[in-house]
């Protein structure tokens, strides 16, 4: 007999996060906990997290609550009656209309099955064995808030920085990145961007082609998603590699997801799982990746660290080369403790 609950928690961050869509000080998230009972009357408890994120996620909705708790009583029920046996069967009663919920009850069933320690999978990172390489993340804000932090990176000695852009005045923009390649050249530190949409589609390619004057590995959706034929046109003209990233959110269908990666042709492709259904629904991802040789990495949607935990473990299956984007363990005065440590541009479970 399976058992579920939840619990809200209110993260705050360390300072005014901002993105191309807006900033935020706060955000809610909800910690999912899947328990059953042992024959020798032991209780294992699994944990997930349901994280959606404004502006973004398709079941960041007002009763979001209301909808954790109704599928938390259908798993009760349906375990009253014997029919939870499998993640599929848990699948089953969260719609794919609702990814953030269902990441959180699967990474939940999944801690439960590993006897509810944190580990979803069993591989060399969540074994304390092997290090995940990451980005150093820049957020926007003004030029000197963005310089201080990207000072901050290369202390660290992360040798990938990505820098969020499209808030301020584009040419204070560049001059960052021209600050960056007068002390590193592309050997040394390897620079991505990430405009979350923001460039008008007229523009966008005029933009890419005075940043492409930076060594840039890559810039995540130049523009807004569900614009196709400007997305496909973009990435056939464009100087320096896209990387799609919003773009993947409205598809759930595996049919919708080919015609999609067939018809824009990108060069790069980077997962969320809480946006895009689950560990699960991402590794269909990566096997259509695979198969049309798309490179691609993935990023937390700023879960806490038992999200975060779950992400960096799903990735290691994977034995990623290039950097990931799971350095957001730091961004909140009150997440939760975890063995997630960051040292030099690699992220650590070190229990």
């Amino acid at each position: 007999m399976y058992s579920a609950s939840y619990k809200k928690h209110r993260l705050k961050f360390r300072f005014l996060a901002g993105t191309s869509r807006g900033t935020m000080t706060q955000r809610d998230t909800y910690f999912i906990y899947l328990s059953k009972k042992q024959k020798n009357d032991d209780t294992i408890i699994g944990t997930g997290e349901i994280s959606p994120l404004s502006g973004l996620s398709i079941d960041f909705l007002p009763n979001l609550e209301t909808i954790i708790a109704d599928v938390c009583k259908r798993i009760e029920n349906s375990s009253e009656k014997n029919t939870i046996d499998s993640l599929q069967a848990i699948f089953d009663l969260i719609p794919a209309s609702l990814p953030a919920v269902r990441f959180g009850f699967e990474t939940a069933f999944l801690d439960l099955q590993n006897g509810g320690k944190r580990l979803i999978y069993k591989n060399d990172f969540s074994l304390n064995q092997k290090a995940i390489p990451i980005n150093g993340l820049v957020w926007m804000g003004d030029f000197e808030f963005m310089q201080s932090q990207l000072e901050e990176k290369l202390e660290q000695g992360f040798s990938c920085i990505k820098l969020k852009i499209g808030a301020i005045d584009f040419e204070k923009e560049c001059k960052l990145l021209e600050l960056i390649r007068k002390r590193f050249d592309e050997n040394k530190i390897t620079i991505r961007v990430d405009a979350n949409g923001a460039f008008a589609a007229d523009e966008a390619l005029n933009k890419l082609e005075i940043l492409s004057n930076y060594a840039i590995h890559s810039i995540e959706q130049p523009i807004a998603a569900n614009q196709w034929y400007e997305m496909k046109q973009l990435c056939a003209a464009t100087p320096l590699p896209i990387a799609l990233d919003e773009e993947l959110i409205p598809l759930t269908n595996l049919e919708d997801k080919k015609q999609m990666l067939d018809y824009i042709k990108p060069q790069f492709v980077i997962f969320k799982p809480t946006l895009l259904g689950g560990l699960q629904k991402t590794a269909e991802w990566i096997e259509l990746c695979k198969e049309k040789n798309i490179d691609w990495w993935i990023t937390s949607a700023l879960e806490s660290n038992i999200g975060l935990n779950a992400i960096a473990q799903f990735v290691a299956n994977y034995n990623p080369t290039l950097p990931q984007g799971l350095g957001t363990g730091k961004l909140y005065h009150n997440n939760i403790e975890s063995s997630l440590k960051i040292e030099k541009g690699e992220i650590f479970s070190r229990k």
